[in-house]
């Protein structure tokens, strides 16, 4: 590919991209729902946007999630050598970046937590942290509803469920921000210190076990050695991880995107049975994923008639697929009635994101929570002003809100 072709590509690494992917994938999407574009760092990917190819591609055994397939795919199409940033094997070594068999070992064990019957039995858990967080805001008119509720409510669920002491709660989300931050020097001074506390809080449950999850990981670990230690502390950072990023944008935009369609919230508050399908058509409509986690070709693989060559990134846009208007009616019309059915905002086959019940659970209980306080709540700014953050979340760097009117 020359100089000038790559230049041509459509930029996901642009200004515009990070203030409105869904305009950049309809554009690609008319195109064709499978082109060539340039990712962060230079990074010439495929870009899967139709809702078919991309249910698919999420399917396909050819498009490989395994480590090591990775950094040789990366290394041979990124232009600038230098973005290639390093990682610490330790945190990266997790079921979302494995293969069968290694993925279905990993996953089995953690599976039974995260089923809807496990995720209801966080339910009290989940609802005491609610009502602690909208009375903390209770003292304020105006708040941040991203830092004030939307990313405390997930960590201190995450942290309830791995068992994280209180003590360490503060450090430990601090940690966590800056390595998922898109400031590489933040990255690399955060990396150590949170490899570091996760092996000590596996140690830890190993010697002093609990009633959480990270122990009963342990336990099966020691039982039949089907965990290693190092992937005990990678798949840690998974869960926390992906459990947390993905909640906090699904709470914040979620409630951004109803209090920019103010008829849709009118009828929700009017209809609170309607809430679930509101969680999923806001899901669908606005999903804190733009493009799931890279996957990379071992083999050509064909698709929508185009074919990509083996040992290329590939990156299906959860987002595009989900704005289709071949398999959603009026796709960009927010609808909290419409049939949601098949939307891949948790992605899809055997890397269906494994804490959705809980990502919902989570939301159900939030929105409840803020409708039933604040049922005045409004947006402090004008909606072009709401800022963006960039990577592969789709999520609001803040979120101001009046909570009620004023003097009330």
């Amino acid at each position: 590919m020359n100089a000038q072709l790559e230049t041509e590509l459509p930029s996901m690494d642009s200004p515009e991209y990070v203030r409105d992917p869904h305009a950049f994938f309809t554009r690609l999407r008319f195109h064709s729902p499978v082109a060539q574009a340039v990712g962060p760092g230079g990074l010439k990917l495929w870009v899967v946007s139709g809702y078919d190819e991309a249910r698919l591609a999420l399917a396909d055994p050819r498009l490989s999630k395994n480590v090591d397939v990775a950094r040789r795919s990366i290394l041979a199409n990124i232009n600038r050598k230098a973005d290639v940033m390093a990682f610490a094997v330790d945190l990266v070594s997790h079921m979302l970046n494995s293969d069968p068999p290694d993925h279905t070992r990993l996953r089995s064990l953690v599976n039974k937590a995260f089923t809807v019957r496990a995720s209801e039995k966080l339910r009290p858990a989940v609802e005491s942290i609610t009502r602690k967080l909208l009375d903390d805001m209770a003292a304020h008119t105006e708040t941040d509803l991203l830092h004030a509720f939307a990313h405390p409510l997930p960590m201190a669920v995450l942290c309830e469920l791995l068992g994280v002491p209180l003590p360490d709660r503060e450090r430990f989300d601090h940690w966590l921000g800056a390595r998922m931050s898109n400031d590489p020097q933040r990255i690399a001074a955060a990396a150590p210190a949170l490899l570091g506390y996760l092996r000590e809080l596996v140690d830890h449950k190993r010697r002093a076990p609990a009633d959480d999850l990270l122990s009963r990981l342990v336990q099966a670990q020691s039982a039949d050695g089907r965990l290693s230690p190092e992937e005990l502390v990678a798949t840690t950072f998974l869960l926390l991880v992906a459990g947390h990023e993905t909640t906090v944008h699904l709470i914040a935009a979620g409630m951004a995107t109803l209090l920019l369609h103010p008829e849709q919230l009118a009828r929700l508050q009017r209809d609170r049975g309607l809430l679930p399908g509101a969680v999923e058509e806001l899901l669908r409509y606005e999903g804190p994923v733009k493009t799931a986690t890279l996957r990379f070709t071992t083999e050509p693989v064909e698709l929508a008639g185009t074919r990509i060559p083996p040992n290329s990134p590939v990156a299906i846009a959860l987002t595009s697929a989900n704005r289709d208007d071949k398999q959603f009616d009026a796709a960009d019309t927010l609808d909290i009635t419409r049939p949601t059915a098949g939307h891949l905002a948790f992605g899809h086959g055997i890397h269906y994101c494994v804490g959705a019940p809980l990502a919902r659970l989570e939301a159900h209980v939030a929105f409840t929570g803020l409708l039933d306080r604040y049922p005045d709540m409004q947006l402090l700014c004008a909606p072009g002003d709401l800022v963006w953050q960039p990577g592969m979340f789709r999520g609001l760097a803040s979120l101001p809100i009046r909570l009620r009117p004023p003097g009330h």
